[in-house]
Order: structure tokens, then C-alpha cells, then sequence
């Protein structure tokens, strides 16, 4: 093979459901073991959460206790946060579960050899072969269903559909049913979950090809099949309330298997790959990587922590992963997938780090399939926010949860010791992926344009109290998910609810220009404090005088103003860069999750800090964070299936090779010195172009495309600036001296 690989492998089955290989379209997804003898694949919906109390929770009503709150804390009782609440116990959102497994068992006495099963993400099939078997799956992005293809001389197998997967509950009531159809059968799985009228469905078509001996009959709860030459599976998930009328849904999958398609696996897989492959292609990363690591099984390659060809088929694999995550909502903390009912931290959006995190690639990645599902999810939850600045704050406006299903953009989910009803920012940081996303194609979102108007009026109204200089002061405050030393943690001025407020406030002014709103945002944004550098010359977590910094925490939310935002940087503003800086220098790494590892990675790579960049990198790749899957884990040795290193990391990526803003372009900002060459294609910029860039030790070479017609700033991994002048349709061709 040439160039970076474009899939992984494995020399044999998935023992375990994190092993599985992945498919999905955004709705559904798939987790594919491999395994010749039983076919298992484990079925997953993004809608699939289960009913656990939460589903009526409203945010509390605290509005009227507010300014005593404000009055307790400006007066310095640091603990006067802890008993703003109305009482209620910690209320997780519901969990995301998986449905059903997919269970095909071959009944053929002969035991064949030469077994491999890999995954291709230009099409994303994943397959297994073993002497004349060979099965595939995908999930179409064009049907919206599950296709499953095995073939071998005289198949002969048992099909079911089973729940009973990890961690299921005893008590679900379930429904099979197996019947025959003009097709072949028609196989279906009805689960209701207790005290609940809430059900999910399965339903799977079961069509036998190949020859008239091929034959299919039934045997409860499933399908039995004989002397068939191939298999197809189709299958879908519904949830619903009620009664699902199972026959409609069958005459749907009917319906993708017109009269006279001699092939129809070929007919769905080339509909789906027709939207699937181009969106995979779009930007691609080749950092020279040796030509035998490039072939190896992916297990294999992982123990090759400093592989150049691992960082290849890892930034292959998130943008798969992650394009096959998004849909009607953007990716979870699983992604798409999870083989266990007692899903880590609820499988829920986890809005105050890791959802941003993962989508962070979308718009230089050239994915705007990630932002739209991104935007689904925002969207769709205005109302709740409102409800939550009313309820909470007395406010007109958003105030976005730091935790939601999916559905639910209520606030209920709160403690002590996680007072995330006191963050405030939420709205910008969720916002801000909508934002680069309108930059870099060059239209604005009107829906984008409302929602920013509605942080504004937030401000508006919250921001009402002032200290001794006459400057705003965001009371109360918190840093998630943080505590001051000596302090309780909800406080003042946090240094991300700063960087929110100034940036929302202009960014709506931005979006609404030439209004008398515009300037009142403005000069609310000007109001705000600077931020305060410590006594250790860092950029303090809290601009509150007497907050100490606690520095052995996950999270970096002080370090917004570095990234996404460009609030900070060591062109526009070197001293906070500098005392950013030190904070990251000082920052720990507590319980060594990935996504602060490559939190850290994505600051550093702004402050142009290759080394510190190489370092997040190889606490990752040399932690064992990944499954054979090449879907990660939360913590070292492959602790909790998580998705936030597999998706982040193409963001550190790219952010230590290129970096855009409406006006700069830098380059090479935070290269590592053992990537010595290599090329990134694809990348879109916030100027509007799309970039290819190539560099080796002699030189770097950048292609731009530009869409609009307007000068930039150039920096390079000098720092050195100069103006660029790009016309819109024409190419410009970049060559620079070695870097």
C-alpha cells in the first residue's frame, strides 16, 4: 500500500463489546465483534436513553434568592454558594443504553481458516472473512438503516435479535416476534422499560439470495436458514409510546428492495457511499509514515506509541468515527455506541468540556455535518435554556446545562460539589463552534444570529452588580469544575465566565451591526474586569482578589480566552499569552483523563509550544487510552469507553499545524520536532479558503483556494508576520524557507 491507511484491522474477532468495530450515520450505529462462528453485532440508537426520574425535572427556582446570594458572596463568605439550591439530591440525565445485539449463528460443521476483520472508512463497512464467510456491515446515511450482508456455499444459520445484553435490566418487558414474508422474514423486538410507557422496536428484514435451494424458515424467537449463498439483514430502531405499527415499518425496508435489483446490497451500499465517502475525504493527513507500521493491525500499531503512521490512522479513524457519530445529534461521551446498560457518567452530552472538545475539528476538518448535528442539538433546546435564566437567574435570555440526554436542555443536574447551575458560560462555549462554522463558509446562521442576541439579553440582565472600580462582576461564578483554595466553588469572576460574557456580548453586536443593541453590548462588554495574573505570574482561574488557584485539576475552563477563543494570543495580547502560559505550566494532570490531556495539547498548541504539545500527545498515545477499535477510553490502561480522545485528537492536529481567524492564517505554530515532515489537505479556513500545506526540513509549501477576496496576516513558525492578499477563485501558492 502507498500513503496513510484508510481503515484498520484485526487478525481476529472482538472478545470484548470496546474491541467491536464501528459504523453509524448519526442515528444509528453498530458495534461489529467478528466473530466467524456467531456474527455479533450490537445495535445502538442516538435516541435510546431510559426512563431514571429525570424525565419531568425542571431547573429550581432560585431567582428570588439571587441578590442575597450576590450581597453573601461580594461580602466574602465563600461558602455562601453551597446553600443556593432547593435541596433536591444529585439528579443524573438519563442514561443512554444500547438496544438489542444482532445474533447470527452459523450451524456449519466445518471450522474454516485464515480469519481478518477490518473496517473501511471511506465506505465504513466493516467486514470479517474466514476461508469462504465473509460478512459486512454499514449503516446508510442515504436509507437510515442497518445492512448486514453474509455470504458463504451453503450457509446455513440461526438469526435472533437479543436484549439481553451487559447490564440490562431483569425487569424490561419484551416482545419477540418471527414471520415469514414474501421477502423471507420478518424478525421483530419490542422492549418497554418498567413504570414507563416508553418502548423502543426492532425490526429486521431477513431476505435469502443466491439460488433456489436457499431457504428460510422460522424458529423462535428467530430465523433459521439453510443451503443459502447469502444472507441480507435489514434493520431498524424506533422508539416510540404505544403501539408501533410493525407491518408499516416493514413495508419501509420493503421499499429499499425494488423489483429486479439483481444486487441490492450493492444498490443500498452505493447510495450511502455517495454521501458517506466525500464528507470522509475531504481533508487527510499524511505525516510520512513507514510503509510496513501503515499495514499493521491496529493492536499492533499501538504499541508503536511514536509511530508517525499511529498519528495517521488515529486522525483517520476520529474523523470516521466522528462524522459517523453525528447526525441528528452530535457525538456523546460514547460516540454512538455503547455494549453495556450502565453507561460511564450517563452516555450523556457533557456540555462544560467534552462535547466541545470532540467536535472541535468540524470546521477546519471539513465537516459540517459534525456542526449541524452540533446545531441540532443547541437548537432544540432554546425553550429549556430560557426556563433555566428565568428559573435561576430572574433573567430574560439562555442559560445553557452542563449536562443533557439529548433532549432535555433543563438544568437539573447539580450538587455541592458540582453547583453547575451557577455556569453561566455555557451558552457562549456551545455557541462558538456555530460561530467558527459561519466564518469559515462566509454566510450567517440567522438561527445563530437569534440565539446570540438571546445571551446578550442575558447579560443584560445578570450583569448588574459592580466592585470598587466601577467594573461588572459576574456573581455568582463558577469554573468547571473546580474550587478555589479555601473556597467553596461557587464564587466570583471565574476567568471562563469573563472570556463568555465579553465574547458573547460581541459576537452579538457583530451579528446584529448598525443597532442600538449592538452598541449596548459593546459597552456592556467593555465594562467587564481584565483578567488577573496570580503571584505565580499565571493567568488566574478566578479575577476575584484573595481566590487561589488550585492547580492539579482535568480541567483548563480559564484558559477559554486561548482556546477556542482568540481572546488571547502571543501576537495580539503577549503578556496574558505569557501568563497563560505559566498556567498551563502549572496546571496538573489530576486523574489523567484524555480529554485533558489533550485540553492541555489544544492551549499549548495556540501558545506555539511544541514540546508541551508532544508531551499531551504521548501521555495519550503511550498510556494505552485506545481499543483495538481505536475508540478510546477515558482514563489510562483503557479505563471507561469514552469517545473524547478519539475525536479530539485530529483537533490537536490540526491546531499544532495550521490556525485560522477571519484575518490569520499561522503555520506550523506547535509542530513537535519528531513530525519532521508531511502534508495536511483539506483544512478550511475562518478566512474562507480551504488549504493544503506540505512541509519538510527544506521547506514549507501552502496551498490556498480562496472563496473571498480580502487581505490577511501571515505568521509563520518564526512568528514572523506579513500581509497576504488573496482573490477570490484563485489559487495561491505559499513557499517558505525551511522552518
Amino acid at each position: 500500500m502507498s500513503g496513510p491507511a484508510h481503515g484498520t484491522w484485526e487478525p481476529a474477532p472482538a472478545a470484548r463489546w470496546e474491541d467491536a468495530f464501528l459504523s453509524g450515520n448519526g442515528r444509528h450505529g453498530v458495534m461489529v465483534f467478528g466473530d466467524p462462528n456467531t456474527d455479533r453485532v450490537i445495535v445502538n440508537h442516538h435516541t435510546l436513553v431510559r426512563p431514571n426520574g429525570a424525565e419531568h425535572a425542571r431547573p429550581p427556582a432560585l431567582a428570588a434568592e439571587l441578590p442575597l446570594l450576590q450581597d453573601r458572596l461580594l461580602a466574602g463568605d465563600v461558602t455562601a454558594a453551597e446553600s443556593f439550591t432547593d435541596g433536591r439530591e444529585l439528579q443524573w440525565v438519563r442514561p443512554f443504553h444500547p438496544a438489542f445485539g444482532i445474533r447470527l449463528r452459523n450451524q456449519s460443521a466445518e471450522q474454516p481458516d485464515g480469519y481478518r476483520r477490518e473496517v473501511d472508512f471511506p465506505t465504513g463497512v466493516v467486514s470479517a472473512r474466514c476461508g469462504g464467510r465473509r460478512s459486512e456491515v454499514f449503516v446508510s446515511r442515504a436509507d437510515d438503516v442497518i445492512v448486514h450482508r453474509v455470504t458463504e456455499p451453503g450457509l446455513s444459520a440461526e438469526v435472533t435479535l437479543d436484549h439481553q445484553l451487559p447490564g440490562a435490566p431483569h425487569d424490561l418487558a419484551v416482545g419477540h416476534s418471527a414471520v415469514l414474508a414474501p421477502e423471507g422474514a420478518l424478525l421483530t423486538l419490542r422492549v418497554r422499560r418498567p413504570g414507563s410507557d416508553r418502548a423502543y422496536t426492532g425490526i429486521t428484514l431477513a431476505v435469502v439470495t443466491g439460488g433456489p435451494d436457499g431457504r428460510i424458515g422460522t424458529s423462535l424467537p428467530g430465523i433459521r436458514i439453510e443451503n443459502a449463498r447469502s444472507l441480507l439483514l435489514l434493520t431498524r430502531v424506533r422508539r416510540h409510546t404505544g403501539e408501533l405499527d410493525a407491518l408499516a415499518e416493514a413495508r419501509e425496508l420493503r421499499a429499499l428492495l425494488p423489483e429486479g435489483d439483481d444486487d441490492p446490497y450493492a444498490s443500498l451500499l452505493a447510495r450511502h457511499v455517495a454521501l458517506h465517502r466525500p464528507a470522509y475525504l475531504r481533508a487527510g493527513l499524511d505525516l510520512g509514515g513507514d510503509e510496513r507500521e501503515r499495514t499493521l493491525p491496529g493492536s499492533e500499531l499501538l504499541r508503536r506509541s511514536k509511530s508517525p503512521a499511529l498519528l495517521e490512522r488515529l486522525f483517520a479513524a476520529g474523523r470516521y468515527h466522528l462524522l459517523s457519530a453525528s447526525g441528528m445529534l452530535p457525538p456523546r461521551l460514547t460516540g454512538l455506541w455503547t455494549g453495556d446498560w450502565n453507561t460511564a457518567w450517563s452516555g450523556a452530552f457533557t456540555t462544560d468540556a467534552n462535547l466541545n472538545l470532540q467536535t472541535a475539528s468540524a470546521a477546519a476538518a471539513a465537516l459540517p455535518e459534525v456542526t449541524e448535528a452540533h446545531a441540532a442539538l443547541v437548537h432544540g433546546q432554546v425553550d429549556h435554556w430560557r426556563d433555566n435564566a428565568r428559573a435561576i437567574f430572574g433573567t430574560r435570555g439562555v442559560v445553557a446545562p452542563a449536562h443533557t440526554d439529548g433532549e432535555s436542555g433543563h438544568i437539573y443536574h447539580f450538587s455541592r460539589e458540582y453547583p453547575l447551575h451557577l455556569w453561566t458560560a455555557g451558552a457562549d462555549w456551545l455557541l462558538k463552534p456555530l460561530v467558527d462554522h459561519d466564518e469559515t463558509r462566509g454566510e450567517r446562521d440567522p438561527r445563530t444570529a437569534a440565539l446570540l442576541a438571546q445571551v446578550a439579553e442575558f447579560y443584560e440582565d445578570f450583569l448588574t452588580r459592580t466592585d470598587a472600580e466601577g467594573h461588572l462582576v459576574v456573581v455568582p461564578s463558577y469554573s468547571p469544575e473546580n474550587r478555589p483554595g479555601g473556597a467553596s466553588w461557587g464564587t466570583i469572576n471565574a476567568a471562563m465566565d469573563l472570556s463568555a460574557a465579553r465574547h458573547a456580548l460581541r459576537t452579538a453586536a457583530h451579528y446584529h451591526p448598525g443597532t442600538p443593541e449592538a452598541d449596548r453590548w459593546r459597552a456592556l462588554a467593555d465594562r467587564l474586569p481584565p483578567h488577573r495574573i496570580n503571584a505565580d505570574g499565571a493567568l488566574a482561574e478566578w479575577a476575584w482578589p484573595g481566590l487561589q488557584d488550585t492547580y492539579d485539576h482535568r480541567h483548563l475552563s480559564h484558559l477559554y480566552g486561548v482556546w477556542p477563543l482568540d481572546e488571547i494570543t502571543p501576537y495580539d495580547t503577549p503578556d496574558l499569552a505569557s501568563a497563560a502560559h505559566r498556567a498551563l505550566e502549572l496546571r496538573g494532570a489530576e486523574n489523567d483523563s484524555a480529554h485533558g490531556h489533550l485540553h492541555h495539547a489544544l492551549i499549548a498548541a495556540r501558545l506555539r509550544d511544541g514540546d508541551r504539545v508532544a508531551h499531551a500527545l504521548d501521555q495519550v498515545l503511550g498510556g494505552d487510552f485506545f481499543h483495538a477499535s481505536l475508540m478510546s477510553a477515558h482514563y489510562p490502561n483503557r479505563g471507561v469507553y469514552n469517545a473524547d480522545a478519539a475525536h479530539t485528537l485530529p483537533a490537536v492536529l490540526i491546531e499544532m499545524l495550521v490556525q485560522s481567524t477571519p484575518d490569520r492564517l499561522v503555520l506550523l505554530p506547535a509542530l513537535p520536532p519528531d513530525l519532521p515532515e508531511g502534508r495536511l489537505r483539506g483544512i478550511r479556513t475562518r478566512f474562507g479558503a480551504q488549504l493544503d500545506l506540505t512541509w519538510a526540513p527544506g521547506g514549507v509549501t501552502a496551498i490556498l483556494r480562496s472563496t473571498r477576496t480580502l487581505r490577511i496576516e501571515l505568521r509563520t513558525s518564526s512568528g514572523a508576520a506579513r500581509p497576504l492578499d488573496l482573490v477570490a477563485g484563485e489559487d495561491h501558492v505559499l513557499s517558505l524557507g525551511a522552518w
